[in-house]
C-alpha cells in the first residue's frame, strides 16, 4: 500500500483520487516549498488530471482538520499549505514577491519559552513571520 494511502487513512480519511494526487503534490514538494490551492490546482491541470478547484479547495480543508497539512495566512490574505511536520519552524516571507524561507533557531524558541513563563503563560502554540525583502532583486524595484 502507498505511503500517501496508509496517511490518509491513518487521518479517518477515504482514500480518493483527488486525495491522493493532492498528497502526492505536498508530499513532493521540497523543505519550505508552500502551495495555495491554485497552485495545486495548476499542477493537477498540468498532470492531466480532471479535479476541480472548488474539489482543492475541499480536499486541503479536509487535509487541514485530519492535522496532515499546515495552512499559513501571509500578508496578502492569501492562505499557502504544507504538509504537516512535526518539528517547530517559523517563515520569513519576501513583501514584494511573496517567496517563503523556513527557518529553526533553538535559542529564538527558548527566549519565548522565557517570556511565556515570565509572563506566567505555558506556550501551547505557536506561529510566527518575520516579513521583509528578499535579496532575489526585490529590494532593488
Amino acid at each position: 500500500m502507498a505511503l500517501e494511502n496508509q496517511e490518509l487513512r491513518k487521518a479517518g480519511l477515504k482514500v480518493t483520487l483527488p486525495r491522493v494526487k493532492i498528497y502526492q503534490i505536498l508530499e513532493k514538494a521540497g523543505e519550505g516549498d508552500h502551495f495555495s490551492a491554485e497552485d495545486i490546482y495548476k499542477q493537477l491541470m498540468e498532470q492531466g488530471e480532471d479535479v476541480g478547484l472548488a474539489t482543492v479547495y475541499r480536499v486541503l480543508t479536509q487535509f487541514e482538520a485530519a492535522g496532515l497539512v499546515s495552512r499559513h495566512h501571509f500578508e496578502g490574505g492569501h492562505s499557502v499549505f504544507e504538509l504537516a511536520r512535526d518539528e517547530q519552524h517559523d517563515h520569513i516571507v519576501c513583501v514584494r514577491c511573496g517567496k517563503v524561507r523556513e527557518f529553526s533557531d533553538p535559542m529564538l524558541k527558548q527566549r519565548q519559552d522565557e517570556i511565556a513563563e515570565q509572563l506566567g503563560f505555558t506556550i501551547t502554540d505557536r506561529t510566527l513571520y518575520l516579513y521583509g525583502l528578499c535579496k532575489d532583486g526585490c529590494d532593488e524595484k
